[in-house]
């Protein structure tokens, strides 16, 4: 059985981050999504997810194809691997956080990168942008 671990923040759930779990569950058996923490979030991209933890978490857990959806840890960003041990590590396009030193302390796991799906249209940061007070509808962003 190979167990694939894929990472995402998942704010505001769109066909972009469809496309990627799909494409994330052919290379296994079993597909594992860890969800960034609200902290993490904040830290990493300058802002908080406009949707909490446990929404993302929630949503996620009822897309076909996923098996199992956890929270990351806090502390140690790589536990969950630990915890999982995964055959393959799936990271999106634009995944830059935390990717570094992974091929040193995982040797053992296949990292995968899954290419964009309509970057222009079904990016996070950019339905974030078109949410905030002020901005355009998602349909001028298209």
């Amino acid at each position: 059985m190979t167990r694939v671990m894929a990472f995402g923040t998942f704010d505001q759930f769109h066909p972009g981050h469809l496309y990627f779990l799909q494409q994330a569950r052919r290379l296994g058996d079993e597909l594992v999504v860890v969800v960034a923490r609200d902290q993490t979030v904040a830290t990493v991209k300058g802002h908080a997810p406009l949707q909490s933890e446990e929404q993302r978490l929630t949503q996620l857990q009822l897309v076909d194809g996923v098996d199992r959806a956890v929270l990351g840890n806090l502390g140690d960003k790589y536990q969950v691997i630990r915890d999982f041990s995964p055959d393959v590590i799936c990271l999106g396009y634009d995944q830059r956080a935390f990717i570094g030193d992974l091929p040193h302390y995982f040797p053992h796991i296949k990292i995968v990168r899954v290419p964009s799906f309509h970057p222009e249209r079904y990016h996070s940061s950019t339905m974030h942008q078109a949410s905030s007070p002020g901005a355009g509808t998602l349909e001028a962003q298209r």
